[in-house]
């Protein structure tokens, strides 16, 4: 708990520091949205709840920064979605389209305009850190945020409505959407186990992140004591070259290899290709498995069995969190999560 001092000065664990929209919104009981617009002066706010912010802004001693009072108030009608990944990606990973375009729908019904941002590099990320503090959008949606990125710094350090796509480990209470990583792996590599295979390994990828290490994870739930930590190989990105590369390590530090979980559907049509170069029949040989149910699942031969992500749905579900947000509605309490059951496919 927080007690209250002066000059917008809280007391938390013997610390002195300045008081928060947040301080305000858990004094009052409303959300950090709610607080926003009573103090930009915007509609549909109950009196109720007016009269709780401002005993609570009292109680707090909380003093409204003006600057950014005055960035809100332009209301741009823009959301930034901003994804965290290297540019070779956006060629290679059709959830990213998907996601874009999930959320570009929602926000078009509301009538606001997507704002599409990378970040590839550090001089990426200071340059959007200095973006979003200009004022030039009213929220944003963060797609493979890492735990202690920076872009997550600067969008809570400016107080902007967000939403995550995907859920890192320090958001704090901040909005997102997501699916069960490890849930998921830990089923699709239950069932690959149970076709008889003894020596499965694992391509786990973006282990820098929620996602990637959410599907180790999972993988080795549902090994339990057959789990081999020689049979995972770790490659940087969901792509189909380190598919290419996880795989060729993999088969020289263990040829008897049988099955294989891949962490994305690129990951596994890379693994799969040199597999069949190396005279591996699929799934006679080996069995594999993915992750995404992504275009690359159908392009594979045979197809592949994979996890259904719903990219577009992510996206759709982000953006209407901001956009709640906005109008000063609480986002999903907890963060959402959607499902993504196994596809089952001829590739094991």
């Amino acid at each position: 708990m927080c007690s209250c001092t002066y000059d917008g000065v809280v007391e938390s664990n013997g610390r002195r520091r300045r008081a928060t929209v947040k301080d305000v919104a858990v004094e009052a009981g409303v959300s950090r949205g709610t607080v926003s617009r009573v103090l930009n002066g915007q509609p549909y706010v109950s009196d109720e709840a007016r009269k709780a912010i401002d005993a609570a802004i009292a109680k707090v001693g909380f003093v409204p920064n003006r600057a950014a009072r005055s960035l809100v108030m332009q209301n741009t009608q823009a959301i930034g979605l901003i994804v965290h990944e290297p540019h070779s990606l956006f060629f290679e990973d059709p959830n990213i389209g998907s996601i874009l375009l999930g959320a570009n729908a929602a926000l078009s019904e509301a009538d606001y305009q997507l704002s599409f941002l990378i970040a590839d590099s550090p001089r990426d990320i200071d340059r959007l850190a200095r973006y979003l503090s200009g004022g030039l959008i009213d929220g944003v949606i963060i797609v493979s945020a890492r735990v202690g990125d920076p872009i997550t710094r600067a969008v809570a350090a400016l107080d902007l409505p967000a939403a995550f796509v995907g859920h890192p480990r320090d958001i704090g209470d901040a909005a997102y959407v997501a699916i069960d990583n490890r849930g998921a792996a830990r089923e699709i590599t239950t069932r690959l186990a149970a076709t008889g295979r003894s020596r499965i390994g694992m391509i786990a990828s973006a282990l820098d992140r929620d996602s990637g290490s959410d599907r180790l994870a999972g993988f080795v739930d549902a090994l339990g004591n057959r789990f081999d930590p020689q049979l995972v190989e770790r490659v940087p990105l969901y792509s189909y070259s380190d598919g290419q590369a996880g795989m060729r390590t993999l088969l020289d530090r263990a040829p008897d290899i049988d099955g294989v979980f891949a962490s994305s559907d690129a990951v596994a049509a890379g693994a799969m290709d040199v597999l069949q170069a190396a005279g591996r029949v699929i799934p006679d040989d080996v069995g594999i498995v993915g992750f995404d149910d992504s275009s690359w699942a159908l392009r594979c031969d045979p197809p592949l069995s994979t996890v259904h992500q719903p990219a577009t749905e992510l996206g759709r579900a982000a953006a209407q969190s901001v956009l709640r947000q906005l109008r000063g509605e609480d986002p999903d309490s907890g963060g959402r999560v959607l499902e993504c059951p196994v596809v089952w496919r001829a590739s094991a």
